[in-house]
């Protein structure tokens, strides 16, 4: 290029204007990533149950659509439950009036796939699992997951109303082997899948009771717990009051609910947040309330039976039969007993550093992972038996 040509072009672009910059077009940091379904914005299925004992979506709601992806910036927008379950269950036992009536999530299990049976903690409801399971069926398509709602929790009614919440360890238990057999019965499974056992907290105790008891008896291939271990549970309870008293009673709107979930690393995950918080919150009918969304669950409620959740956890997790996996938020969590049982090589365990206490929201795609190879090793099916010395015999074979 001649000296001329170089003092023309120097001359036009000194008379354009300068370009602009848009700082929210290179932030890329807080871009929600692509869902993995795609989701209507008026859906509101996740927080009533059904009557007729099964919801499906209609067609309407374009379920198999290609997501269209969430848009830029932070988004604090409800995703509804139809984004990662094909139902919703409402399982009633009639033996007893005074059974709740349990609502759960459900994606069937395909062929001779596993059946991963979610328990989420106290005052927390079954779309704890929502991404978290979706990563497993990334990773194990066959797979089938169960999440429910406990009673006090979620959408799962109990009867009558306005009495004492029965929430003792066993009660909870209790009502996880009846969603099972309930959900056998309305999908008309002749005989119950493989099960792996997942509970979270509280839902740990509860998985890890169930397990104890062999009521699932070989269908049962192992049970997992997400961040719960005795010791460390009994000590945490002498400070929740003052983690209650710190909590607002209430938010403006659903939106900032969510929002409070993620600004206080409650929830790390804002994908998993705007799935999981709804249901956690109702609307008050109150007129004139300015934080008319309100907890759902009265934690404060359940004190009466915080010790018997956890007192003999330890025992009862290293003693029950079945395949055994640990996942923690740090090492400090372990107690004496666990890390004795850990050298022994009675169970796995693996250690999440940069996850909170909902290690399965912080980070669905590595706790997935570590549960989809948690049922690989477990998995009987894969197994190959020698042949029965009788059947050679039959046979005619030299033995």
């Amino acid at each position: 290029m001649s000296d001329l040509q170089k003092a023309w072009a120097k001359n036009r672009l000194s008379a354009l204007p300068p370009e602009s910059f848009d700082e929210m077009e290179e932030d890329e940091t807080d871009r929600v990533p692509e869902l993995p379904e795609h989701f209507d914005d008026d859906s509101s299925s996740a927080s009533s149950a059904s009557s007729t004992g099964t919801v499906i979506p209609s067609p309407s709601q374009n379920l198999f659509a290609r997501p269209q992806g969430a848009p830029r910036g932070r988004s604090l927008q409800q995703i509804p439950w139809t984004t990662y379950f094909e139902r919703e269950l409402s399982l009633h036992d009639p033996s007893s009036p005074t059974n709740p009536t349990i609502h759960a999530y459900l994606n069937s299990p395909v062929g001779k796939g596993p059946l991963f049976v979610m328990h989420h903690g106290a005052g927390s409801s079954g779309l704890s699992f929502a991404v978290v399971g979706d990563e497993i069926r990334k990773r194990l398509p066959s797979a089938g997951i169960l999440s429910l709602d406990a009673r006090g929790h979620g959408s799962t009614t109990t009867v009558p109303s306005g009495e004492p919440m029965g929430l003792s360890l066993e009660t909870l238990a209790a009502d996880l082997l009846s969603t099972i057999l309930m959900t056998q019965k309305e999908m008309k499974w002749a005989e119950l899948p493989p099960i792996i056992l997942v509970g979270h907290s509280l839902g740990g105790a509860v998985v890890t009771e169930l397990a104890k008891t062999g009521k699932l008896g070989n269908a049962l291939l192992g049970y997992a717990v997400l961040d719960v271990v005795e010791g460390s549970a009994i000590d945490a309870l002498q400070s929740m009051h003052t983690y209650l008293s710190t909590r607002p009673p209430g938010f403006p709107t659903l939106e900032a609910g969510i929002d409070w979930h993620i600004r206080t690393r409650t929830i790390r995950n804002s994908l998993s947040a705007r799935t999981s918080v709804p249901a956690l919150l109702t609307l008050s009918d109150t007129v004139g309330d300015p934080r008319p969304w309100k907890w759902r669950t009265d934690l404060g409620a359940t004190q009466p039976f915080w010790e018997n959740w956890f007192v003999g956890l330890s025992k009862k997790f290293l003693g029950a039969r079945g395949g055994k996996l640990l996942l923690l938020a740090g090492t400090d969590r372990l107690d004496t007993e666990l890390t004795i049982g850990q050298m022994q090589g009675k169970y796995s365990l693996q250690i999440f550093p940069e996850a909170g206490h909902f290690i399965h929201e912080d980070l669905p795609e590595k706790t997935a992972i570590s549960l989809v190879d948690f049922h690989k090793r477990n998995d009987r099916s894969a197994l190959v038996l020698p042949p029965k010395v009788s059947d050679l015999l039959k046979q005619g074979k030299k033995v």
